[in-house]
Formats: structure tokens, sequence, C-alpha cells
């Protein structure tokens, strides 16, 4: 094996995030005047797309605590390997001047194309259709959420001849919500993206940062309360993702009912362990949120 090849990503991970809201906005949805995202059952969601823009927006930072923080805790040895692809105001030929020939140059350039993989369409030629080495699924709230709707004032009028200004209906939030977010890493693809070590230690160094480093006034009660990484033994995986995600799962306290919001963190039994059976099919089980 190569010394390239051994940098490689090479075990598969199974990851899942227990994160809770608070009088906010996890992920408006635009189709609905920004209101919270919310399934027909009432469980509101938090897209894949938005929880990895946050991680992008901290690494794209380069001038922030954040990333400074990041890299120093994941070793980075060269920041230069960590630009983001997916980013507003990108110069698009530039990037296919980096495409051109075998892509080496924008392959060690776009950690978000290593991670996430990418598609991104060169001009005369095919369309680059590569899968990431990591994956998020949908946030799913483990009981169906109450939105509230407020409206904004604002003392001095923007509109010509009005002294005040009004946004009716603008503050949307969800008053309490314990979502569950899961994640992946597959190593069988690495090799595709040249997705390395390195890369997914950022990632796992970010993720628990994502939220108290892109507050923002409408989501400033939105906390990865456990962030559970479990890494196989294998490449393809050493026992089910799903067994590891139920047995993760927080469930509401006996005598509730699951099917009516919940109103704190208390109202659920969260697991702190993994059972024993789990625990010995894998490398390694820990919570991002102590490290």
């Amino acid at each position: 094996m190569s010394e390239k090849d051994e940098n490689l990503v090479d075990k598969r991970a199974t990851g899942l995030l227990i994160i809770e809201v608070r009088s906010s906005n996890p992920n408006g949805d635009p189709d609905r005047e920004s209101d919270p995202r919310q399934r027909q059952d009432g469980r509101g969601e938090i897209s894949p797309v938005s929880f990895k823009r946050k991680l992008r927006d901290l690494i794209d930072d380069k001038d922030g605590q954040a990333w400074k923080e990041i890299a120093e805790m994941a070793a980075v040895k060269d920041s230069g390997r960590f630009h983001i692809l997916e980013r507003r105001g990108r110069d698009r030929k530039q990037i296919e001047k980096e495409l051109e020939g075998d892509g080496t140059e924008f392959i060690k350039k776009y950690w978000d194309g290593r991670v996430f993989g990418n598609t991104f369409l060169e001009e005369g030629k095919s369309t680059s259709i590569r899968t990431g080495v990591v994956q998020f699924g949908l946030g799913v709230s483990i009981s169906p959420v109450c939105i509230s709707r407020k409206t904004f004032t604002n003392k001095s009028g923007v509109e010509e001849g009005k002294d005040r200004g009004m946004a009716p209906l603008a503050y949307r939030i969800v008053e309490h919500g314990v979502y569950c977010m899961p994640f992946f890493v597959n190593a069988a693809v690495a090799h595709k993206t040249q997705c390395t070590k390195e890369d997914v230690s950022v990632l796992l160094k970010a993720v628990p940062r994502a939220y108290r480093g892109t507050a923002s006034m409408i989501r400033n009660m939105v906390e990865i309360r456990h962030a559970w990484c479990m890494e196989h033994k294998s490449a393809l995986g050493s026992c089910s993702d799903f067994a590891l995600i139920d047995a993760l799962t927080p469930t509401r306290k006996k005598g509730q009912d699951s099917e009516k919001p919940s109103i704190s963190w208390d109202d659920y039994d969260v697991p702190k362990e993994l059972p024993m059976e789990l625990q010995e099919k894998l490398n390694d089980f820990r919570d991002l949120m102590n490290e």
C-alpha cells in the first residue's frame, strides 16, 4: 500500500447528533415563508444541507477563532487543502482550470469536495458527479413541535410616510424540540475523492461547533447535546447502522405522550452508553461533545 493510500479514510463510522432546540428556528423552510421545517405528522426537520452549510462556513473563515481552534485540534499541516468549493462568490473559471488534466489541483484544494463530494459542471465537458465519503441524514424531532409566530417591530420606519416599521409574523420559532440527525463515514468510496483521515478529523472537530459558532438572532438557542461517533472495524462496517442509531436515540419518559410537543430536555430518557454487545463490534465509541 502506498503512503497516499494509507492516508485515506479506511474505517466506516456511524454518527448520531442529538440536537436540542429552545425558542429558535433551527432550519427555515423557504416554501413556507421561513417557518421552521415541519413534516405532516408535526415533527420538525433539519435538512442535511443546512447543517453542512454551517460546517463549511466555519472552515471557510480562516481568520475566525473557530477555524484556528479546529485546525489546531486536528493538527492540520497545510491549511491550503481546506478551501471551500460550495461558497458564495466562487470564481467558476478558476475552478475549471483546476479541474484540467486529472483534477489533482481541484482535489487537493477543496475540503468539502473531498468530504461531501461535488457536482460541478465543466464547461464543454461531461458532468463531474461524485458521491462523498460523509453523508448527513435528515434531522427529525422525536415528538411533534409547536411553532410560535410573532411580529417584529422596528422603532424607526423603513417605508416612506411611516414612523415605525413592522414585520408581521416574521419571528417564527420552535418552542422546544429534540432532533436526531444521523451521519455516516463511508470509507469504501474514499479513493474516489481522495478523502483523508485528516479531512474527517477536521469534520469531527467542527461538528460540536456547528451551531455555537454560527448562531444568529433567530437561531440563538440550538445546541448539540450529544454527538455520538462510532468507528467500525472495517471499511464496509462491522455491525448494523440502524442498531447503533436506535440504541442511542432518546425516548419520551414513561407516562408521557410522545405525540405531544416536549417542554424541556427533562422530558426525555437519553442513552449515555451503547449495549456491550454493540461496543464489542466497534473500534471506537465516543461523544464528540466531550472532546
